[in-house]
């Protein structure tokens, strides 16, 4: 129970001094698939806003995870460098996802590499 607190203590620190805390083993995270720009501004969310939402991502806006039950968003990334994320991401705007992928943090902002959809 020490080593656990101890940890949670060194990764607090770490994040407030603003270095990267992320997660050794890959996490599954289950939320909706939405663009950070419209949700941002408008909290524009769900089926309605669907089209935008896909229109938007494919013009280079990021697409996030808006995490169910917490809502908590996560900014999604490739799972590579230089690498587009994945279609099965653009499919699931507006709707709810499972991302399995590696969590990132930084400077209070979160991260999620994408692994696999569904």
């Amino acid at each position: 129970m020490k080593k656990i607190a101890i940890l949670g203590v060194a990764a607090g620190l770490l994040m407030a001094s603003g270095g990267t805390v992320y997660a050794e083993d890959s996490v599954t995270v289950t939320g909706e698939v939405v663009d950070t720009y419209c949700y941002a501004l408008m909290g524009a969310k769900g089926e309605s806003h669907r089209s935008c939402g896909i229109t938007c991502i494919e013009k280079g806006i990021p697409a996030g995870l808006l995490e169910k039950g917490t809502d908590k968003l996560y900014v999604l990334l490739p799972n590579k460098d230089k690498s587009p994320l994945p279609k099965a991401v653009i499919d699931k705007v507006g709707r709810q996802a499972a991302i399995t992928g590696k969590v990132y943090a930084i400077g209070g902002s979160q991260f999620l590499t994408v692994e696999s959809v569904k």
